[in-house]
């Protein structure tokens, strides 16, 4: 199994995940253990409109961990077969931990609309 999450600065999970620096991509065991990280480069912009969803498909990721995310990158992960948990916080690698473990649930709320600089209106 493959977990992926948006992250910043100091291994931190980013709180929008469209804006993320990079993701870190977890490779996990059958014993659910980690047993590898990548990191795969951030398209920088909304989550909705870029291929990052395609890519992580493409890596094998079934899971995303999300800060903040909006309707339609949920809807664009969902499309791909991965499943969001929303709201996480934290260390990346701590958090993977807790959900291996089954101490994070998805929050079932995503982030209101906002709008971009660029203009760019997305429903999260």
């Amino acid at each position: 199994m493959k977990i992926a999450v948006p992250t910043k600065e100091n291994n931190q999970i980013d709180d929008h995940f469209g804006h993320c620096e990079f993701y870190t991509i977890f490779l996990i065991s059958d014993s659910n253990e980690i047993m590898a990280e990548t990191i795969l480069k951030s398209p920088q912009g909304c989550g909705c409109k870029s291929n990052i969803a395609f890519d992580l498909a493409k890596m094998g990721v079934e899971t995303l961990l999300a800060g903040g995310i909006g309707d339609g990158a949920v809807n664009k992960l969902a499309s791909q077969n991965i499943k969001v948990i929303r709201n996480c916080k934290g260390d990346v690698h701590q958090l993977v931990e807790d959900y291996l473990v089954g101490s994070i649930q998805d929050s079932g709320s995503n982030c209101a609309a906002h709008e971009h600089k660029d203009g760019h209106v997305c429903s999260h």
